[in-house]
């Protein structure tokens, strides 16, 4: 059993890191006029997920991370809903983005679930 010392241990953080790399490569090729409207917006989420989960992992309380856990998870439902509005617009051509993203939802709601079982 692998032991967790920081965020950094977690795979959903290692994850959410390497869907926010891919993320910003691929909105290089969004339309120039989408770079302060959905290219910002998708970018801004994305980064979003692995800033709350290391946050909440360095609070004081297993309530106050799941509470930054909850935030990750709100911002990956927003980033998913991006990418299909992105997709809707050919802007992507490749739902390996959806799919990412639905991996780290759901991976937050594991972790989630199985830190409320230390309440």
């Amino acid at each position: 059993m692998n032991i967790i010392e920081s965020h950094e241990d977690l795979e959903v953080w290692k994850l959410a890191i390497k869907f926010v790399t891919n993320i910003y490569k691929e909105t290089m090729n969004f339309p120039k006029e989408e770079m302060y409207g959905l290219t910002n917006q998708i970018r801004r989420a994305s980064v979003s997920i692995p800033s709350n989960i290391s946050e909440g992992a360095a609070r004081n309380s297993t309530r106050e991370y799941i509470q930054f856990l909850y935030i990750a998870l709100g911002s990956a439902a927003e980033v998913e809903t991006q990418l299909i509005i992105s997709e809707n617009l050919d802007y992507i051509n490749d739902n390996t983005f959806i799919n990412d993203v639905k991996n780290i939802k759901g991976k937050l709601i594991n972790l989630i679930k199985s830190l409320k079982k230390r309440l």
